[in-house]
């Protein structure tokens, strides 16, 4: 089949009317089986600490599924994938804020001196909550009157501000990952991000400057 086929019935698969709502909903299965584990107790020894890692963790991931979007449409011509960008990036951003609030109830029991102590002592935390401090001007600008309020030029720039979140959320993974000197996982994201955000300089200094 010749790629513009290809392309043209996968494009019309993705529009089809429920197929973006199933996808995007089922992002939100892996934060019920994080809760219903919880519920019922099936997190292991520490399941306050496995809840908050698994939310981080999926906060990372859907931050990579959200950069990779951008990609895939240039590759293989998935234009409509597009479409499905501000919901991703929205759950990861639900994620990253659950994965805070998670930290700050069940580690710190919501007491504000032992949050701000802790953040003091941990540099890794401010990093994180550095990065979901960026995020949130990027939700709340992520719908059509945003940015027809803005105007498509400054939109772009504020939005590029995912790059800068994406290696704050790698610094951020790292550096708990390496109090355990566990990097497996970290070198993966790590040449994911690289790969998406590669990607993209390469685009740029492909396509000729009008």
């Amino acid at each position: 089949m010749p790629a513009d086929g290809w392309s043209a019935r996968c494009n019309a698969l993705l529009l089809r009317p429920g197929v973006k709502t199933a996808v995007l909903s089922a992002c939100g299965l892996p934060l019920a089986w994080l809760l219903g584990s919880a519920l019922a107790d099936r997190l292991g020894a520490n399941p306050a600490e496995a809840l908050i890692r698994g939310l981080g963790d999926w906060t990372l991931r859907l931050l990579c599924l959200t950069l990779a979007v951008t990609p895939l449409r240039q590759a293989l011509g998935l234009n409509a994938l597009v479409r499905w960008r501000r919901g991703f990036g929205l759950w990861s951003f639900a994620y990253g804020s659950l994965h805070l609030l998670a930290w700050a109830w069940l580690d710190m029991d919501l007491e504000l001196q032992r949050i701000v102590t802790d953040i003091a002592r941990r540099p890794f935390i401010v990093v994180g909550i550095t990065a979901l401090a960026l995020m949130v001007p990027l939700a709340a600008t992520s719908f059509e009157r945003a940015m027809r309020w803005l105007g498509g030029r400054r939109w772009r720039a504020l939005h590029r501000v995912v790059y800068a979140i994406a290696v704050l959320a790698l610094l951020h993974f790292f550096w708990m990952r390496a109090g355990k000197h566990d990097y497996v996982e970290v070198w993966w994201y790590a040449s994911l991000v690289t790969v998406l955000l590669g990607w993209r300089v390469l685009h740029r200094l492909r396509t000729p400057s009008r």
